[in-house]
């Protein structure tokens, strides 16, 4: 873990959800109006509308029917959006402003699975299974039902002039359709899958091999490479050159042909938009994490932020512009991640028995540099070097260890190594536990080595001749974490038996232990110069936790799974966590911030408290109640209630002061009556309001206050207490009066006069 700045020394108090990435895209179809600003796709039922430019979602569209959107399009004048659900149901959206303006059943027996405007935005084709329809959008009449394909139609597309359409499908097949006599024009065979295809501009492109007037068209499948087509010939004249690596297979892609941008969608959720011309990248989106195994900051600013989701990718995000870089290598899912001290180079490691090394730019482009592989086993955890960039330390299923050493000359940043990645050698195997190990750490010395397992005991080993020191019992479940305090000589430990504990490293005794966590804690670290620990559990929470005390702090709640990735800045004041349920939230240090809110509120306090003693004594009753209404303290306006009935005119001075408040400062006070009338020294003041408020407001104003029902139940039995005790005094007054007035006094003895 990063050394905290020198100065961060309090302890914090709460976090707050700064930034969240979570899924904008799960699969389906994408678009991108004309001008190639805003980015159109499918997340569920709902269609999302992101800014180009920042990545952004500006705006989410749900039908009322909330059923998963199989298909849309936007007109081509940008204006129109047609959505199509599962329940047969069509929706034409000014998505502009996020309103519906006409829905319509579609007659097709099978969900909508595309749809297409024409150019003029007349006119609207739409498939399921193998039938196209041509709709008139104009009087919603259906003009002609076109069957060629044998197979599911994935894509249509209409050509500039309005007089062709082309039409894709998993047969394999593009058909070309004449829209004058609605027929079959050609038909060309593809070869693979066609997932979509998109209708290129009629002019020449030397760079994609259209070098001949007529129609071209562009394909993307299963293949996973984009390919240009020669109608007329049915001729592939340009292939994109296919990148290695699970998931690259195309399932969507779309041209906005103002803008010259081309977008693509590989299977995995990934979006490449494309500069049209020359199929240059120009800018990548992950769509989908699925779950997020593991987080960690980047960049000596902490700038990027790298994730390691349900994948063989890695996804490297930065965080002022979202910007994605999508990191191909791993052959099956990357299980974890850590990062040297300097934050440039970072490692990798996963189900594929590997570890990988990367390196990071100052342009904030990141390239392989060093790979490795020697475990037999699934490799879980990684932990590198604290002090320098020399070696890191892997745990494996295979209950193995492996320490292993980094070159001194690795590949400068942003160069493509000669030969590929440089191959790491282990330099020490040793076997650690009896069970998975989970999780390992190097000291910040970088002289210790802790290991953490399934078999519910953690290990201190000394580094580099990985020397058994002592053994940490004490858990009653699998260790899934294992962290260093960054300042003393203490080891914390997360537990699947939910709690974290903390243990000495010179007698190996257990010095704590937090409870607090439901279920599984996954993940522990350190922040506030080893005074608190963050953790993360499998019940989705991540709780702040003061170690003098045993307190914790705060329980932050804003994930709805396993919270897998936890790590903190180093400033340390952001934390990173990343979860089950897709999302990454970007948490921030707000103690100083609602520290200063409190004390200011304290500061205004005193001033408002000053300034309604002042009121008071002048008398100016309206001006005192009002503020102390604002103030919210029940007490400090009964204050002023009793101040007001001391007044020689009580009773028409709080008449004046009560109708002269507005009704929301009413319905402020009614509520204030309620507390005050359940205690029989403050019953008079909220009769005495209930009084001038039931004399002077009619019944059907004070039936429409907020809360009056409840308020009203809350006033009745208390009332009815304080009626009862006012009648058993006033008997006893009238009986004491009359015993007054009856009793008969012996005279007065004379006194004896003198002599």
């Amino acid at each position: 873990m990063a050394e905290p700045a020198a100065g961060v020394g309090r302890f914090k108090s709460n976090y707050a959800v700064e930034r969240k990435i979570e899924p904008f895209y799960k699969g389906g179809k994408v678009q991108l109006d004309e001008t190639g600003q805003h980015l159109f796709c499918v997340c569920g039922t709902r269609v999302n509308i992101l800014d180009v430019a920042s990545g952004a979602v500006l705006r989410s569209l749900e039908q009322e029917d909330q059923e998963d959107i199989t298909a849309f399009d936007l007109s081509p004048d940008n204006e129109v959006l047609v959505t199509a659900s599962r329940a047969l149901l069509l929706v034409q959206w000014a998505w502009q402003e996020g309103s519906i303006t006409r829905l319509w059943k579609a007659i097709h027996t099978a969900p909508v699975a595309t749809m297409a405007f024409d150019p003029t935005s007349t006119l609207l084709a739409t498939a399921a299974d193998t039938a196209i329809r041509v709709w008139s959008l104009q009087d919603r009449s259906c003009l002609a039902v076109l069957t060629a394909h044998y197979s599911a139609v994935t894509s249509l597309t209409f050509s500039a002039d309005c007089h062709t359409m082309l039409s894709s499908g998993r047969d394999k097949i593009c058909i070309v359709w004449d829209l004058q006599s609605l027929q079959a024009m050609r038909t060309v065979p593809v070869f693979e899958s066609v997932e979509a295809a998109v209708l290129l501009p009629e002019e020449p492109v030397p760079e994609l091999g259209v070098k001949s007037p007529g129609l071209h068209f562009l394909t993307a499948g299963d293949q996973g490479m984009l390919r240009v087509w020669e109608a007329a010939s049915g001729q592939c004249v340009h292939t994109q050159q296919r990148l290695p690596g699970p998931g690259r297979e195309l399932t969507h892609c779309t041209l906005a042909q103002a803008a010259g941008l081309l977008l693509s969608v590989t299977a995995d959720h990934n979006l490449l938009l494309y500069e049209a011309r020359s199929l240059q990248l120009q800018k990548q989106f992950a769509g989908y994490s699925e779950e997020v195994l593991d987080v960690r900051f980047l960049g000596p600013e902490d700038s990027h932020i790298v994730v390691a989701s349900n994948s063989p990718c890695l996804k490297v995000f930065e965080l002022q512009t979202s910007a994605c870089q999508i990191l191909h290598g791993h052959t099956d899912i990357v299980l974890a991640l850590d990062v040297f001290r300097k934050g440039w180079l970072f490692a990798s490691c996963g189900k594929d028995q590997t570890i990988r090394i990367w390196r990071m730019n100052k342009a904030g482009e990141v390239t392989c540099v060093a790979q490795g592989s020697g475990h037999t086993h699934s490799v879980g955890t990684i932990c590198c070097s604290r002090l320098k960039e020399t070696f890191l330390v892997t745990g494996s299923q295979d209950c193995t260890v492996k320490l292993w050493s980094l070159p001194e000359a690795l590949p400068s940043p942003g160069s493509v190594p000669v030969g590929g990645p440089v191959l790491l050698q282990a330099q020490a195997t040793q076997r650690c536990h009896d069970k998975d190990i989970n999780s390992v750490a190097v000291a910040p010395n970088d002289k210790l080595l802790a290991t953490g397992s399934q078999d519910r005991t953690a290990k201190l080993w000394a580094l580099p001749q990985c020397q058994l020191l002592g053994v940490f019992s004490g858990h009653r479940r699998g260790l899934w974490c294992v962290q260093f305090s960054p300042m003393d000589q203490v080891l914390a430990t997360a537990s699947a038996d939910g709690t974290v504990k903390l243990w000495a490293l010179q007698d190996f005794s257990c010095l704590k232990t937090f409870e607090g966590h439901d279920a599984s804690v996954l993940k522990v670290a350190f922040v506030s110069r080893g005074t608190q620990l963050l953790s993360s559990g499998s019940d989705g929470l991540v709780k702040l936790w003061t170690i003098k005390n045993n307190e914790c702090v705060r329980t932050l709640d804003a994930h709805e799974d396993k919270v897998w990735g936890l790590h903190c800045s180093r400033l340390d004041d952001h934390a990173l966590t990343g979860a089950s349920d897709s999302c990454i939230i970007l948490w921030k240090d707000v103690t100083e911030v609602e520290q200063a809110e409190e004390q200011a509120k304290r500061e205004e306090q005193v001033v408002k408290q000053q300034e309604l003693d002042n009121l008071l004594h002048e008398k100016r009753y309206l001006r005192a109640l009002g503020l102390a209404i604002s103030l919210d303290r029940p007490h400090t306006v009964l204050t002023v209630i009793q101040a007001i009935r001391k007044d020689p005119e009580s009773c028409e001075k709080l008449e004046a002061t009560v109708l002269r408040l507005r009704r929301d400062q009413k319905e402020a006070l009614l509520h204030f009556c309620v507390t005050w009338n359940t205690n029989s020294r403050h019953c008079h003041e909220a009769q005495a309001v209930l009084g001038v408020l039931l004399r002077h407001e009619a019944p059907e104003e004070l039936l429409a206050y907020e809360g009056v029902q409840a308020s009203l139940e809350a006033l009745l039995p208390y009332t009815e207490r304080h009626f009862q005790r006012l009648s058993r005094t006033l008997q006893a007054a009238t009986f004491l009066d009359f015993l007054w007035h009856n009793m008969k006094l012996p005279p007065l003895p004379v006194a004896p006069s003198a002599l």
